[in-house]
């Protein structure tokens, strides 16, 4: 491996690690915002309205991105293609589907659990491409895989010192449903990424885009929420929310950078380790206290995701594509 594969693998590696400590940082932020004035006091609408917003304001940061670096018309461009069709409808599982069922995990599991379980991902991720897309799988990435739902037993099971009621079971289905869909999102997005036109950050901008206006047509007018949006809009919780959507954002650009500079399989790890950011952030910001049991099932989680991720394939160098 020559200077110059080295210093780029150095620079996905960096892009995808900070991708995580994004997104470990929203999941908390996230966590606080639906525990604030008027949202808690929405209980069953909190979680949807909280993740439109975000995806809103996400969507927003990235287009802005996108207008000043000129490309703006090529990610609109793209979404008339074939792959940004594909890209729609990823956008559709891993934004509405998966964020809604995150965001509920959150609301009722709690941060710590709902991000461990969510995690798994890239487990569910690998066998979706195994029947799917056809892609190999070797004794390791089923060991992973293996691992990874040990793990999520050993959270889910009785948590201890915990007061445990229906509502926290309710969180842990919302979020293993938010890994699954996070998973076709991947296996979907992996698809539409084929194609030569498909840059990360315009495939980023579609995901943003297409989620956002998927909850404000069609979801949110459902469950009769904007009311609860104007209201939110008017206090100073839209400002975490703005910040909220920018890490959103951040992750996202720098996951998708990271993948295409060290390739799907290591950038997902490293973005999985958002998990060990969340639970930082908390201890370090929320005071919040960790039992052995959750220590134990977060380590078997992290390590089954690793296993699944470190494919062969991402020993060899690669050349990052770039925009023109």
């Amino acid at each position: 491996m020559n200077v110059k594969s080295i210093k780029q693998t150095r620079k996905g590696i960096g892009l995808g690690a900070t991708s995580a400590i994004a997104w470990g940082v929203d999941t908390v932020l996230i966590g606080v915002i639906i525990a604030s004035t008027p949202f808690k006091e929405a209980v069953a609408l909190a979680p949807i309205i909280a993740a439109f917003m975000h995806d809103f304001f996400s969507a927003l940061w990235i287009s802005l991105l996108m207008i000043i670096k000129g490309e703006f018309i090529n990610v609109l461009k793209l979404i008339k293609s074939k792959s940004g069709a594909i890209l729609v409808l990823g956008a559709v599982c891993g934004g509405p589907l998966a964020m809604t069922f995150y965001f509920l995990g959150i609301q009722y599991a709690g941060v710590t659990y709902a991000a461990s379980i969510a995690s798994i991902f890239p487990g569910i991720g690998a066998v979706l491409a195994f029947f799917f897309l056809k892609e190999k799988m070797n004794a390791r990435t089923w060991l992973g895989v293996v691992l990874s739902i040990c793990g999520v037993i050993v959270l889910a099971y009785v948590p201890s010192k915990m007061d445990v009621g229906g509502h926290f079971f309710i969180g842990v289905l919302c979020a293993f449903g938010a890994a699954l869909f996070w998973g076709l999102e991947g296996v979907i997005g992996a698809w539409g990424m084929r194609g030569k036109k498909a840059v990360p950050l315009f495939a980023i901008n579609i995901r943003q885009m297409i989620s956002a206006l998927s909850f404000g047509i069609l979801v949110i007018p459902f469950v009769k929420g904007y009311p609860l949006v104007f209201e939110v809009s008017s206090t100073h919780v839209v400002w975490l929310l703005v910040v909220a959507g920018l890490l959103g954002a951040m992750n996202y650009s720098l996951y998708y950078s990271s993948i295409n500079i060290i390739g799907a399989a290591r950038g997902q790890s490293l973005n999985n380790t958002y998990v060990f950011w969340a639970i930082l952030t908390e201890i370090l910001f929320i005071g919040t206290s960790v039992s052995l049991q959750f220590i134990i099932g977060t380590i078997i989680v992290i390590l089954g995701s690793v296993l699944v991720s470190a494919t062969q394939k991402e020993t060899k160098d690669r050349e990052p594509v770039t925009t023109t």
